[in-house]
């Protein structure tokens, strides 16, 4: 018993425990190692543990490199302390920036609610529109807001399509009558009493339900699948979407950043060239995501393309009636949402077209490497601070006896304190401090220099290697603090085994989102885990299969149109050391069947 206390205790202080223990346990490789990779190794492997652990906060965890790579001689402050605020942090920020003002005005909702009527109430056809609605938020807004914003209302769609959750799970545990002869008088929609009129209830309190138990039982456990797969499509969508554009998520930032870090002569990456590159993976996975989903919680059946007039097609009737509600709710579009999807359509058209890379930019027209995509997000994103929420109108000049109503933006800098995740831009800064105190101190290269025996593995299957050891690993990690601590290493590894590094740092890149496998990876996954519907088990045997039908599309993406895109059949130029006189290499295309 006294140990069992002692157990307690010990856990219940096990952060502060971490963080007073780690660092002595890891001096040893201050004296083992070279002096200055030692140090910086030191620095890293202290950091990761403290991500992997949340020992600390994730972001004073990433301010370490402030304290420590000065103190310990790996990196003045001077060159320390800028990479917190490079320019792709700018681009993140103008990008949260503008998520905050669609969330402002409701745009978010508007758009949700559309794409739900437009696909139609079947259960595989209403799974494929919160994925495509979820995907499509989460390219812009944050994965988590995205998931926040779309389980209610897949929660208010299934209760107008089965009725309430706690009847249905006990419909499901009804057992079949050993007679055979008992009658259950249940209502198929028990939410049916708040939108029907008084004689329809009565009706339905006549007719009844005339299944037997069994058939009931079926039912709701048809029904209880089926409200499993609405709820456990939102975040993997939202994980998968996320992807698509440099602003969706962290890691894609954190690729840029360090890939400027590493080799500022590549400019092959922006805002424009990525989206070519990561939509279609994007839609391709997200339709096998949905083929997967669907198959698994029961919405692929005849009902997807036969029309059938029964007890389901009634609760069809009452979900289309509770989308068509909500939308006539949000009204006409007002000015101020007019005005927010016009700035978001006009952020989203000039990144996409500064430098797309196939075609000539308009960034021609300044003077080269002056204009970025940070420069791009911050200039639209101002203009809402300033902007009108209501049309201005020239009567008001000239009617004395009109009200002076204050004036109001169409954002304000109080909202986007609220709203904007500072501590994910401190992470980034963290990111790009370590990936220079590893380029400086020259540990990055040694670890490249132990790497060398996986120059026997062919770059195709390297490639799934990675995708799947990062998917792995950023299931118990968060997927920022997993691609900061990797990307160097692979990026060092491409190099040693002559391999174009964007052949390797994309797929680890794209791999970190693909948590999908426990409630703890992604913070959508632990919001829809906190419905209290999904179990552990159901989000593992999903989740399970969804890596691996991500490695495959990674890998499909890499080898075919990315490999023509970013040119990867070929060990680039501005991949090469100073005066290095290294043979080209080549990266043979990838032909296996899986």
């Amino acid at each position: 018993m006294d140990l069992l206390k002692f157990s307690k205790k010990l856990w219940s202080v096990r952060k502060q425990l971490i963080v007073l223990l780690t660092p002595l346990l890891l001096l040893p490789l201050l004296f083992v190692l070279p002096a200055k990779e030692g140090k910086c190794l030191y620095v890293v492997l202290l950091m990761a543990f403290f991500w992997c652990t949340e020992a600390l906060p994730l972001a004073v965890t990433a301010m370490l490199p402030v304290c420590l790579f000065p103190t310990m001689g790996i990196l003045p402050s001077k060159k320390v302390c800028p990479q917190y605020f490079l320019e792709t942090n700018f681009l993140f920020l103008s990008g949260l920036v503008m998520a905050s003002a669609i969330e402002e005005w409701g745009l978010h909702k508007r758009i949700a609610l559309k794409v739900l009527k437009i696909v139609g109430v079947k259960p595989a056809w209403l799974i494929l529109g919160m994925m495509l609605t979820s995907s499509f938020l989460s390219m812009w807004l944050s994965n988590t807001a995205t998931t926040a914003m779309m389980l209610p209302i897949a929660n208010a769609i299934l209760e107008s399509l089965f009725g309430d959750l706690e009847t249905l799970k006990e419909n499901a545990k009804v057992k079949n009558d050993p007679e055979g002869q008992s009658q259950v008088k249940l209502h198929v929609l028990p939410s049916e009493k708040h939108t029907l009129t008084g004689d329809d209830r009565a009706d339905g309190m006549e007719r009844g339900d005339q299944r037997n138990p069994e058939e009931v039982r079926k039912e709701a456990e048809y029904q209880l699948k089926v409200w499993k797969g609405f709820l456990i499509c939102i975040p993997y969508a939202a994980s998968i979407g996320g992807t698509a554009t440099l602003t969706g998520t962290a890691p894609n930032l954190i690729l840029i950043g360090q890939m400027k870090s590493y080799f500022p002569e590549c400019d092959l990456i922006n805002f424009g060239s990525w989206f070519i590159f990561a939509f279609p993976l994007m839609i391709i996975f997200l339709f096998v995501a949905w083929i997967w989903i669907s198959f698994l919680y029961g919405g692929l059946n005849t009902r997807l393309c036969i029309n059938k007039h029964d007890d389901r097609a009634a609760a069809e009737a009452k979900a289309r009636a509770v989308i068509d509600e909500d939308y006539k709710k949000l009204g006409p579009i007002n000015f101020a949402e007019g005005s927010i999807s016009f700035f978001f359509i006009l952020f989203a058209i000039l990144l996409f077209t500064r430098d797309p890379k196939f075609v000539t930019g308009w960034s021609i027209f300044f003077n080269k490497g002056y204009v970025s995509d940070a420069v791009t997000g911050v200039i639209i994103v101002s203009i809402l601070f300033f902007f009108p929420s209501q049309r201005p109108s020239l009567c008001w000049w000239f009617n004395p006896r009109a009200s002076n109503t204050p004036y109001v933006p169409l954002l304000s800098w109080k909202r986007v304190q609220e709203c904007v995740p500072w501590n994910i831009i401190l992470l980034l800064g963290g990111g790009f401090a370590m990936a220079k105190g590893c380029e400086e101190s020259g540990l990055a290269a040694w670890i490249g220099g132990h790497l060398q025996p996986l120059a026997q593995v062919p770059p195709a299957v390297a490639v799934i290697l990675i995708t799947a050891f990062i998917a792995c690993f950023t299931e118990f990690a968060s997927n920022t603090a997993t691609i900061i601590i990797f990307l160097p290493v692979i990026a060092e590894l491409a190099i040693r085994v002559k391999v174009n590094p964007l052949y390797f740092m994309i797929p680890a890149t794209i791999g970190c989102s693909y948590a999908f496998m426990l409630p703890v990876s992604t913070p959508p996954n632990s919001i829809a885990f906190a419905s209290g519907h999904l179990m552990v088990k159901d989000m593992v045997k999903t989740g399970f299969m969804m890596n691996i039908l991500g490695i495959v599309c990674v890998s499909l993406a890499m080898n075919t149109w990315g490999l023509h895109m970013f040119t990867l059949h070929t060990y680039p130029d501005w991949a090469r050391p100073l005066n290095s006189t290294v043979p080209m290499s080549t990266v043979a295309p990838f032909n296996v069947t899986m």
